[in-house]
């Protein structure tokens, strides 16, 4: 039995010693390695109370300095998986079970449209998501701007949306890796955001939890991602499909820029209005370009298509012909959005939408300053303002400001003129503040290039070894 206010680590033979927990901070702060005893009990302290809030911080802080070799990543991912309950599908299921996970991003609001889209392909999408971290915004607070939404699902009623729907959208639950729920709201406000062993198990531990056939990650990288680098993404995006190899699961990992807001909307009704056009079979080019070759790639990855280019086109025709928006409104109902709402908004116009879902109380437009071609629209400092204007959060659990956000009203390659609006912003406070409006106004990028077409946000996948379909 291990001593008072010690941790057991349940090692044997040349292992270390039972721990109290700072010596495990102290060990990790000091570069040791970790064995897996020690980050058990390091979890296990995280969910049964016995660590402190400032004990979790500092380990937190420890592992975001000193990092974590595969072997840790790999461990700390189990662990947190295995803190709750194991997710339990029928058999014939297996092949269909697939799921996709975004790093964050400006703008990104892929899932609410993939996972229907995908739904509608035949799959079966089990997504566990997360809320908003940094600057970013996350895939259950935008659809909590959906009155009624309904985030929290046992597995008992997860099981009855894949049956019935084809798909869910759900948080962490007392019962669905809680550790990781406690440590993602704790990354949020102790600067860990970005530690690739964080991500990679944080990830991983709730998609482990789903028994999938394939995943893919989305890795972003640019000026507003967690990774400005593209190499710091590819070493995540390796790390993702190494660890996810050691867990039997198929996981391809897709390098996409996050220079600039994806879509033209940001801000959580905004983007739950955007992802509804997408579904539609319109939207911006740049997000449907994401959703379907993210789709093409999980269809391909689970053997459901034989090219990533035919599951490509499979998605796209589910959004040109509405079964994705179907799937859509019939998921809104199942997750406890009254039925005459989710119908409205799945049949509606955009202005329509707009009507039924929270709004901010005031716009404000602001203009070019000369003439010239948009090159860039910087997404940081729009996030960093539009999370001043109480689209994000600066503690955990802080309330949103769910009707705050910024539409884009010109694209990137588009020639403008002096005074040309390019921006609305909806806010609940009072005006924009002056520094507010310098930032936003050097967020417009302006060249003397030729127009253009803008790239696609898509530049690389990054595959397991053994990529064979199954």
């Amino acid at each position: 039995m291990a001593a008072p206010g010690t941790v057991p680590t349940h090692t044997s033979g040349g292992s270390r010693e039972p721990k109290q927990l700072p010596d495990l901070i102290r060990l990790k702060r000091d570069g040791s390695h970790l064995t897996e005893a020690e980050i058990r009990s390091f979890v296990h302290a995280v969910v049964d109370g016995s660590a402190q809030d400032v004990q979790i911080g500092a380990m937190l802080m420890a592992i975001q300095l000193q990092g974590m070799d595969l072997e840790e990543t790999s461990a700390l991912t189990r662990a947190l998986a295995e803190s709750g309950q194991q997710l339990e599908w029928p058999k014939a299921w297996h092949q269909q079970l697939v799921d996709k996970h975004s790093t964050g991003g400006v703008g990104d609001k892929v899932s609410l449209v993939l996972a229907p889209a995908l739904a509608a392909c035949g799959c079966k999408v089990p997504m566990i998501s997360g809320r908003g971290l940094g600057h970013t915004g996350g895939t259950l607070d935008k659809l909590e701007s959906i009155p009624g939404f309904n985030v929290i699902q046992s597995p008992e009623q997860m099981l009855l949306l894949l049956e019935q729907v084809g798909c869910c959208i759900v948080s962490q639950s007392e019962k669905l890796v809680p550790a990781d729920g406690i440590l993602y709201a704790a990354r949020d406000v102790t600067a860990t955001v970005d530690s690739v062993p964080l991500i990679t198990a944080s990830i991983l531990s709730k998609k482990a939890v789903e028994g999938l056939s394939a995943l893919v990650v989305d890795v972003k990288f640019g000026g507003a991602a967690v990774f400005p680098d593209q190499e710091q993404a590819r070493e995540l995006a390796r790390t993702l499909v190494g660890v996810g190899e050691g867990l039997g699961l198929r996981v391809a990992a897709a390098l996409t820029a996050m220079d600039n807001p994806l879509g033209r909307s940001v801000g959580h009704t905004l983007e739950v209005e955007e992802a509804l056009l997408c579904l539609d079979g319109a939207g911006p080019p740049d997000l449907r370009d994401l959703v379907t070759r993210l789709g093409g790639v999980l269809l391909w990855l689970s053997g459901q298509a034989e090219t990533q280019d035919q599951g490509a086109t499979r998605v796209a025709a589910a959004l040109d012909d509405r079964s994705a928006l179907g799937r859509f409104e019939r998921m809104l109902m199942a997750q406890g959005v009254n039925p005459g709402l989710a119908r409205a908004l799945c049949s509606g116009s955009p202005t329509q939408r707009r009507q039924l879902l929270p709004r901010a109380r005031k716009q404000e437009e602001l203009r070019a300053p000369s003439d010239g071609t948009v090159e860039r629209i910087l997404a940081l400092p729009l996030a960093l303002v539009l999370h001043e204007l109480g689209a994000g959060r600066s503690r955990a659990g802080q309330q949103l400001k769910l009707g705050v956000g910024a539409e884009l009203l010109v694209d990137v390659g588009q020639r403008l003129c002096r005074g040309t609006p390019w921006l609305r912003v909806h806010l609940d406070g009072p005006a924009l503040s002056c520094p507010q409006r310098r930032a936003l106004q050097g967020a417009l990028v302006l060249s003397d290039l030729e127009p253009f077409t803008a790239p696609s946000p898509f530049t690389e996948l990054v595959l397991p070894l053994m990529s064979v379909q199954p």
